[in-house]
């Protein structure tokens, strides 16, 4: 499997791309191409062409969840393959993979936090498989679906509200759900913002694969002025478990990082990185 960084908070130096607090990544895995989230603006599309990706050439969109700086970049996919259509161009119509609550309206204080487009609209351009359960992609690449959440210190407190059957409920982001890869060298899990904890997260893989070693976690890890008692047990699992290496970026605070890097070897992660497995 090979990720390279589409879209982050931060860019590696010298490469000079585009960078917004957003989260996309692109995957190449046994001969199919992917698209992991697809930030919050049409710097997806900017950064793409400048590394000489082809969008039009997608097998899937997966989507982590449904907040805005994961799905927005979804309008400028809509509008890219729209005019290639009506262009005559060579495209695949990738299907979009995603929780079934993940294009439900969000809003905090007032403000839209969601995606700009329902699933409704989506379909108009694109296939949607909307999944609770885990979707075999391949035999070793996975979408989690709906994440368990087993531990007493993640994924405590609602961000906003999400309408549901026409009423506005406290939102707990039940649509966040990560992707895991199955190497020689144990999982390796991706993430959007880890909103259902991520410990919770790395044991749902284990569970889903039937496999404890976890070889590298790229994405989010939604620490964020986390609690003592958050950020403690957090780097407790992490030591407990052994686990090898993280890309700790997007929703990850520095002085999380400085914890996590205690008992972890954490490494830098930017637009333009690029990973292999």
């Amino acid at each position: 499997m090979k990720l390279t960084v589409l879209v982050d908070n931060n860019t590696i130096i010298d490469r000079y791309f585009l960078g917004e607090p957003a989260v996309s990544y692109y995957i190449e895995c046994e001969g199919k191409k992917y698209l992991f989230d697809t930030g919050y603006s049409n710097i997806l599309l900017t950064n793409a062409n400048k590394m000489g990706i082809d969008l039009l050439a997608l097998d899937t969109i997966l989507i982590s969840h449904g907040h805005n700086d994961h799905t927005w970049g979804l309008n400028g996919l809509v509008r890219l393959y729209t005019e290639a259509i009506f262009e005559g161009r060579s495209l695949k119509t990738p299907t979009i993979i995603a929780h079934p609550d993940a294009f439900f309206e969000k809003r905090k204080n007032g403000l839209t936090i969601g995606s700009m487009l329902s699933g409704r609209q989506l379909e108009n351009t694109f296939p949607l498989n909307l999944s609770r359960k885990p979707v075999m992609l391949s035999d070793k690449l996975i979408f989690l679906g709906e994440i368990e959440r087993s531990n007493l210190f993640e994924a405590k407190k609602s961000i906003g509200e999400t309408l549901q059957d026409g009423m506005w409920q406290e939102d707990f982001v039940l649509d966040d759900s990560a992707l895991v890869y199955k190497s020689d060298q144990g999982l390796v899990i991706i993430t959007g913002c880890s909103h259902s904890g991520i410990c919770n997260i790395i044991e749902y893989a284990k569970k889903v694969c039937n496999e404890e070693r976890i070889c590298d976690i790229i994405g989010g890890f939604h620490l964020l002025n986390p609690s003592h008692q958050q950020l403690s047990n957090t780097c407790e699992y992490l030591k407990r478990n052994r686990i090898c290496t993280i890309h700790a970026c997007h929703c990850t605070d520095m002085q999380s990082k400085i914890k996590l890097a205690q008992v972890v070897n954490i490494k830098e992660v930017g637009v333009g990185l690029v990973v292999e497995y």
